[in-house]
């Protein structure tokens, strides 16, 4: 094993209200796995109760900034714990995000769009399963242009919430698309290893969604999603081959904002052990 090089980019709290476990906790397992470090990206605050049963509310988000700066200073010289965020992105809500985007020094923002949420269901739902996944993937485009984001989380998420009409071959073209506006952003998008853990048992994005990425020089950063410690760094020995497999040589994280690349086989020879859970 060289030098750790990899962050958990995508890690939750119990301010969420779906997760278990300290960011202490899911440090430990990161310097298990020889991560470098792990950035917290929590579920964002959204006002007037938007989406409240998965999130932690606008008078916590101190607490949380509290949290993890109490955990970097705990883990300090051990594993490298930085302030992130998981924000969802919804058509109304920019300048609400602008600002707490600002409120903090968030070290990477995961920009989300969530199907699976009642005021997604109540705007965007559609008879035609097939339809919704094209204002899915619009949406991903749509949030991309804002600029607000560094990487965009789990950019297929929708084939689980329509697993039954799921056939990629019907929508390339509007993935594509997407896929076309959200490259002239230069905004990351993300390899979620979560995913084979789903209905669907693929990482978001599936394969050729990758290579569609790779194609168009799209950045990708990995991260498990995990909501309890002992998924920390899930499959991202998996996550590597997977990369090079569809076109990458190199991966990415985000810190103070800043996309940082490492060679892939750099990065999966730092890795202390295959993290498969």
């Amino acid at each position: 094993m060289s030098e750790p090089l990899l962050f958990e980019s995508h890690s939750h709290t119990p301010l969420c209200k779906h997760a278990v476990g300290t960011p202490s906790e899911y440090a430990a397992v990161a310097e298990a796995r020889g991560l470098r470090g792990l950035l917290v990206t929590c579920h964002n605050p959204m006002p007037d109760g938007f989406s409240a049963r998965v999130r932690m509310s606008p008078d916590q988000l101190g607490e949380y900034v509290d949290l993890v700066a109490q955990t970097r200073e705990e883990w300090s010289g051990r594993v490298d714990v930085r302030l992130g965020l998981e924000a969802d992105y919804f058509t109304g809500y920019e300048t609400w995000l602008e600002q707490q985007l600002n409120s903090a020094d968030f070290h990477s923002v995961l920009g989300s769009v969530h199907p699976q949420i009642d005021e997604f269901r109540l705007r965007y739902w559609d008879d035609d399963p097939t339809e919704v996944q094209r204002t899915y993937f619009r949406l991903l485009a749509d949030a991309a242009e804002t600029g607000l984001f560094d990487c965009l989380a789990h950019p297929d998420l929708i084939k689980n919430m329509t697993a039954d009409n799921w056939e990629p071959s019907q929508i390339m073209d509007d993935i594509r698309r997407a896929l076309d506006r959200i490259a002239k952003t230069g905004m990351a998008m993300e390899l979620n290893t979560s995913g084979a853990n789903k209905l669907i048992a693929e990482m978001n994005p599936f394969p050729e969604m990758l290579v569609e990425m790779s194609a168009r020089q799209i950045p990708v950063c990995i991260g498990s999603d995990a909501h309890e410690p002992g998924r920390v760094g899930d499959r991202y020995d998996e996550a590597l081959l997977l990369l090079e497999s569809c076109g990458y040589s190199r991966v990415s994280f985000f810190l103070e904002r800043q996309r940082h690349d490492v060679s892939i086989r750099a990065a999966a020879a730092s890795l202390a052990e295959p993290a498969n859970s």
